[in-house]
């Protein structure tokens, strides 16, 4: 009888790691996302803010890490065309941070729902401490010494403005270093944070709308015996506050669904105001 012989198998491999996250930019083109930051509201409008000055500061750092592929850069650039209103000082924190989780390979929405969620709240943060915090101090104190022939409240005020600048590279840092370590967390939980970030994105644009959106009527409605009812206060405040912006803001966007052309409904939304104004609905 011949020997039995099992058959050879071989040993349980591990699984293959994940590839190492890239790295395209250098602390020179972190750097650059701050100088660009300048730019922020260098083509403000109104329809959506600080939209073009936003991208402009990324585009470089876009532009590097998207080199070969036109059209993940194309996808990324319009998709920071959209509605963005943060403070100039912290927005280079926000843009570094994003920057470095496209660089990571992060998805554009994922991406979009950070940008959402962070710009309002860094918004308040640098309002808060910038200008109704220091800028308020300083300029008294700036003054102070002014009034006194003191030629050094000029040069303090213009000191505390060149430290708010020089503020910008190392918070351009932080937030693409916090990028950089948080890509592990995202990636392993990549639905919960998408959610999350969507959640909070919602919250802080509905924040938006009641504080950006400005809509009463002054109409009242009479129910007899000489008694009236004003719809904004007594009516439509009571069903919920701000219902008429939120309505507005909701017909709009089915309209921009729609394809209409947005300086089409800026001009319509101006001529209606008027026109409304004029006979007592608005």
């Amino acid at each position: 009888m011949s020997e039995y012989k099992p058959e050879a198998t071989s040993a349980p491999t591990a699984p293959a790691s994940p590839a190492a996250p890239r790295t395209i930019l250098s602390k020179h083109d972190v750097s650059n996302i701050a100088w660009l930051s300048l730019l922020n509201q260098a083509a403000f409008n109104m329809e959506r803010m600080q939209n073009i000055g936003f991208t402009a500061t990324m585009a470089p750092a876009l532009r590097k890490i998207y080199k070969d592929q036109p059209e993940a850069l194309a996808a990324a650039l319009e998709d920071n065309m959209e509605f963005v209103n943060t403070h100039n000082v912290t927005q280079p924190f926000l843009t570094a941070l994003m920057v470095s989780l496209y660089e990571k390979g992060e998805s554009v929405e994922t991406v979009r729902n950070i940008k959402v969620s962070l710009f309002g709240p860094l918004a308040g943060i640098g309002d808060a401490l910038f200008w109704f915090t220091l800028m308020p101090i300083m300029a008294g104190i700036s003054a102070s010494l002014a009034n006194n022939g003191s030629v050094l409240g000029p040069i303090l005020y213009f000191l505390v403005f060149l430290a708010a600048f020089i503020l910008r590279f190392p918070l351009a840092h932080w937030g693409y270093d916090i990028g950089t370590r948080a890509f592990a967390l995202i990636s392993a939980n990549a639905r919960r944070v998408n959610q999350a970030a969507t959640i909070l994105g919602v919250t802080i644009l509905g924040g938006l709308i009641a504080n950006y959106v400005a809509l009463s009527t002054p109409l009242e409605v009479p129910i007899g015996d000489g008694n009236t009812i004003a719809l904004q206060t007594e009516f439509f405040d009571k069903i919920i506050p701000n219902i008429l912006p939120l309505a507005f803001t909701f017909g709009i966007l089915a309209l921009l669904r729609k394809k209409v052309n947005p300086a089409l409904l800026i001009i319509l939304i101006i001529v209606a105001a008027v026109i409304l104004s004029v006979v007592g609905v608005l």
